[in-house]
């Protein structure tokens, strides 16, 4: 048995969860722009509202689909579901980026959401590759991936919208990119898909599906209780498994402040000064987005694994939760800084906020993936993307709403302008934080045979 890093395995799990994670967001900087072309919004500010309805269709076609794709994984394998994932991000990823109307983007997304439903079987796949000692490393993987591409996503959109503007000597006008301005980072995006779907044919599977007779599922199960001391329950009603559901839970308030957050800030720091933003271009998002994606990675594959071993999960979700609060609240009187100051503050303030976020993903997927035997994992995680989706789509529409109307109070006396949306982002933050503590999150329990091995 090879004891050693995985790095093989880690690898696989990183490319597959990255391509999956990557259309989430990456349209979040040009997308205000995006909006704006259509020239369906009706007052500079209504263009933030608009936003959000093509950011939450992804979510909400992935919450109608979530709970199949966790069950299909379950019976034929998690391969399969990861492979139809990735065929769908090739295809209609691209797509969005020549969409040509408010309803085309939003259809495109919308489809791309009920296909792309390999992120549940990855966490359960995450969990069964690895042996115990590197399965929270496992995970951390998938979470620090998913985390990446969701800073390197933006980052990307930022950098490689409107090439014909930035680039002209590389994209000359009349080009097919000077037609559509938004096609370069999704068709750069579909095409990295594209590769790894090519290498998911070495990808092993860690669903072991055998026709067996009647006898042999008894043997299998008196194994199974000579050598862990229970036995396996192949019927638990997973919606009564509270240590599964109490995580679940938090890990959908948290998914609807995480996505909220993500698009707020790109819409926010893009916004003019006189409503409030930081009048940045696609290309200063891209680059705090960028600092923020590297020192992620960093910071999950060095630091997270040692602090998650001396701290626990939940302990650990604590401290990063309270952390989160005063730091979030500090955005709108850095935005009062300019030049120099500005940039290396809101680097900062980005790169701590994506690190502290992660944390808590990563340690409720850990609590999640423990609650539930291998035989039920493409389901537990079916529900928590399900759950999570649903939250999901609710944040980037719930998000550009409040923009919008905190955009349109700047000379309220209490939380004007965009100090309102980062108080309600912290509402949210205060909830979780508040549900990570007992009696409402519970952990499963070692049985004592288990606690040895």
């Amino acid at each position: 048995m090879n004891h050693g890093l995985p790095v093989k395995h880690l690898l696989n799990v990183w490319m597959v969860t990255v391509c999956t994670a990557l259309p989430v967001s990456c349209l979040f900087p040009f997308l205000y722009f995006m909006v704006k072309d259509f020239g369906i919004a009706k007052t500079e500010a209504d263009i933030s509202s608009y936003a959000g309805y093509v950011g939450s269709s992804f979510m909400f076609g992935r919450a109608l689909t979530s709970l199949p794709w966790g069950i299909f994984a379950d019976r034929y394998g998690r391969k399969y579901a990861i492979v139809i994932g990735l065929v769908a991000v090739v295809v209609l990823n691209a797509l969005f980026g020549l969409s040509t109307s408010f309803w085309m983007a939003v259809s495109t997304r919308f489809l791309l959401g009920i296909l792309n439903g390999s992120l549940g079987p990855i966490k359960a796949y995450a969990s069964e590759l690895f042996q115990e000692e590197y399965q929270a490393l496992g995970l951390s993987t998938v979470n620090s991936a998913w985390g990446v591409a969701l800073v390197v996503g933006p980052a990307l959109g930022g950098y490689l919208a409107q090439p014909v503007e930035k680039y002209p000597h590389v994209f000359p006008k009349g080009s097919l990119f000077d037609k559509f301005p938004y096609f370069l980072p999704c068709f750069i995006i579909s095409s990295f898909a594209l590769a790894v779907l090519v290498a998911c044919i070495w990808l092993p599977e860690t669903l072991h599906n055998h026709k067996v007779t009647d006898e042999s599922d008894e043997d299998a199960e008196a194994l199974e209780t000579e050598t862990t001391g229970k036995r396996v329950q192949k019927d638990e009603n997973l919606l009564l498994n509270w240590p599964l559901m109490s995580s679940i839970i938090i890990y959908c308030v948290f998914s609807l402040h995480d996505i909220a957050y993500t698009e707020v800030f790109s819409l926010w720091a893009v916004s003019p000064l006189k409503l409030g933003g930081l009048n940045y271009s696609t290309d200063d998002v891209g680059n705090v987005l960028s600092i923020s994606g590297f020192t992620l990675l960093l910071y999950q594959i060095f630091v997270y694994p040692c602090v998650q071993k001396v701290c626990g999960p939940v302990r650990l979700n604590h401290i990063s939760g309270a952390t989160s609060i005063p730091l979030l609240q500090s955005y709108p009187f850095i935005a009062l800084l300019s030049g120099f100051p500005l940039r290396l503050l809101i680097t900062i303030a980005s790169v701590l906020k994506f690190c502290l976020s992660v944390t808590i993903i990563t340690g409720l997927f850990l609590l999640q993936n423990r609650a539930v035997e291998q035989h039920q994992r493409g389901a537990a995680n079916g529900i928590a993307m399900t759950g999570m989706s649903i939250f999901k789509a609710i944040g980037p529409a719930g998000g550009g709403a409040v923009l919008t109307w905190s955009q349109k109070r700047l000379d309220a006396s209490f939380l004007p302008g965009s100090h309102m949306v980062f108080f309600v982002l912290n509402l949210v933050e205060v909830l979780g934080l508040l549900m990570m503590f007992k009696p409402f999150l519970a952990e499963k329990k070692k049985s004592p045979s288990e606690q040895l091995l």
